[in-house]
């Protein structure tokens, strides 16, 4: 394994060299990938400042944003989040929605095992055809997307820490459906007297191409003869959404009251839209309480012509209860919330809590 997982930061590390030529943020090429959902983190904690600590992931939520921060799980980690998607069924008709469930265990000295599944839900969707366009008179259809994640992350060194991480990706309908598989791969770098400076490099969503199969891209047809025959529908290859994260965080320490204000930012490289770029911070207090905010920016946003919804402000709240009063003792449970501005939809809430022991 330790070899898989050097041989994956290498692959990192030349991936971001070439990501300026090879990934470019090409906004041509936006709507042509599949798997899109790989792209929203369901993650309750992270989103509160936009998913920037790419550097300072800790824990399960590390599955999401970089696979290598799941090295720091002590022993034991479950973790749940919910998330309403654009203001659920007050914002679009039929209400979308994510939950995402995790597990980590420290399964060696220097090594953790780590898996999550997350589902996306979009509600009863009325179904309307050619020769009955009005909604209500031929019922509703049930997409649903599901996402299977193992990895495993390994400390190297203590300033060195890197994951690998393999998804399967399913996406159906009754009559349809498609299938998946991708890689993450991701390293962090931690350094200074207290290992106030981190840096970490993410890469997502390897793979090869999906496709859709299914009755529903047949068509029943009637000749000019009176005879029946069936047509179906040609199907192309989606590639996977591939993007390449980038990021930097310095965390600034006060003995009083146990205060630390993080600083964060970070780069995303998108292969089928335009890039993103985030700041965010974070503000610590006694080790209980975090609050954070971050922004992300993508060309188009201020001149509203966004390419995604996912961008611009967002905010959360973390509240840790301490389980034990023993010296070194990890357990406790953690309660995360976040909203996330999502022009021109409404927001997105997310709640979510983790138990660690």
């Amino acid at each position: 394994m330790k070899k898989v997982l050097k041989i994956s930061a290498l692959v990192v590390i030349l991936a971001s060299l070439t990501a300026p030529s090879a990934m470019a943020g090409n906004d041509e090429r936006r709507g042509t990938a599949g798997a899109s959902e790989l792209l929203v983190n369901p993650w309750a904690r992270s989103t509160g400042w936009g998913g920037v600590n790419v550097a300072n992931v800790r824990g399960l939520e590390s599955m999401f944003n970089n696979v290598a921060g799941l090295a720091f799980v002590k022993g034991i980690e479950v973790g749940y989040s919910n998330t309403i998607l654009y203001g659920g069924k007050s914002g679009i008709n039929s209400g979308a929605s994510m939950n995402a469930f995790g597990l980590g265990i420290r399964v060696f000295e220097a090594g953790v095992l780590g898996v999550y599944v997350m589902t996306m839900s979009f509600g009863d969707i009325p179904v309307t055809l050619e020769g009955s366009p009005e909604i209500g008179d031929n019922g509703t259809f049930s997409p649903s997307y599901m996402n299977i994640n193992v990895a495993y992350s390994h400390s190297f060194t203590n300033t060195i820490h890197g994951g690998v991480l393999f998804k399967l990706v399913t996406e159906s309908t009754d009559n349809v459906s498609g299938s998946g598989f991708g890689i993450d791969a991701g390293i962090q770098y931690v350094t200074g007297e207290n290992d106030q400076l981190k840096f970490g490099i993410a890469l997502k969503n390897w793979g090869p191409s999906m496709r859709f199969d299914g009755t529903g891209l047949s068509l029943q047809m009637i000749g000019v003869g009176g005879n029946n025959f069936t047509v179906e529908t040609r199907k192309a290859e989606m590639e996977l959404p591939t993007c390449l994260n980038i990021g930097l965080s310095y965390d600034f320490l006060f003995d009083k009251w146990d205060q630390r204000l993080t600083v964060a930012g970070s780069f995303t490289s998108n292969a089928f839209l335009r890039d993103n770029y985030t700041l965010g911070l974070e503000y610590s207090l006694l080790n209980l309480v975090q609050l954070r905010c971050g922004y992300i920016f993508q060309p188009g946003l201020l001149t509203g012509d966004p390419a995604t919804a996912n961008n611009g402000l967002h905010a959360g709240i973390s509240v840790d209860v301490p389980l034990s009063k023993k010296d070194g003792d990890n357990t406790g449970l953690t309660i995360d919330y976040s909203y996330r501005t999502a022009a021109p939809l409404k927001g997105t809430h997310a709640i979510g809590a983790s138990f660690r022991f």
